[in-house]
Formats: structure tokens, sequence, C-alpha cells
């Protein structure tokens, strides 16, 4: 059964830099697009970043741009979110998502593109 765990959340003081990691078990991230989706209390899950399988292609939300890197590690078969600059808003639990069907040139972070889910990590921001 295919899984993925997420890692690297904590406690960081705002303008301050965390890198999360997310590892599969029983699946071959690098064929699939991998997404980042994020939750806040009381509110809805949203779509972060992604990067797509076949040539690596990434996507943001606006409010990250610039200052959250999405890349894959092919050696470790391991997808990282490298968040810097982070904000009190960025605070959430983080997760990431595995595509449904093998990856393309694209992708896109769309929940009902995933099917795949970690149990997330928590971020915390300090103003």
């Amino acid at each position: 059964q295919a899984q993925v765990v997420e890692s690297g959340g904590g406690l960081v003081q705002s303008g301050g830099s965390l890198k999360l990691s997310c590892t599969g078990f029983g699946v071959t991230l690098d064929y699939y697009d991998i997404g980042w989706f994020r939750q806040a209390p009381g509110k809805e899950r949203e779509g972060v970043s992604c990067i797509s399988a076949a040539e690596g292609n990434t996507f943001y939300e606006d409010s990250v741009k610039g200052r959250f890197n999405i890349a894959r590690d092919y050696t470790k078969g391991t997808v990282y979110l490298q968040m810097n600059n982070l904000r009190p808003e960025d605070a959430a639990v983080y997760y990431c998502a595995v595509s449904k069907t093998v990856g393309g040139r694209y992708c896109a972070i769309v929940e009902s593109e995933y099917d795949t889910w970690g149990q997330g990590t928590q971020v915390t921001v300090s103003s």
C-alpha cells in the first residue's frame, strides 16, 4: 500500500526557514506529480506548490512565490519544500500528496488530482 510521510515541521520565528520532506513508501515518487497543501485552523485546505514528474515543472500559489521552493532529490526519492521568510499566515499543517496517475509535464495544486496523502506536519510561525 502506497504511503507518504512528511517531516521537517516545527516552530520558527517570523522570517525564519524550514525544509519539509515528503518520503514515499510503497510508491516511487519520481513517477508522479507531487503536491504540497496546507490547512490552517478554521480554514479549508489549500494548495501551496507542486512539481511535475516528467520535466520537473513547478507551480506555486501566489502568496508563497519567491519564498518557497519545491524540489526533488532523485537519489533519495524524496520531495522537499524549502520555506524561507516564513510569515505567521504560513502557519498550518502541511501535507504532501501523490497524483492519481503517472505524472506529466505540468502539475496542478488541485486536490482531486491527488489520491495518496500523508498525515501532515505542523508548521508554527511566531510573530
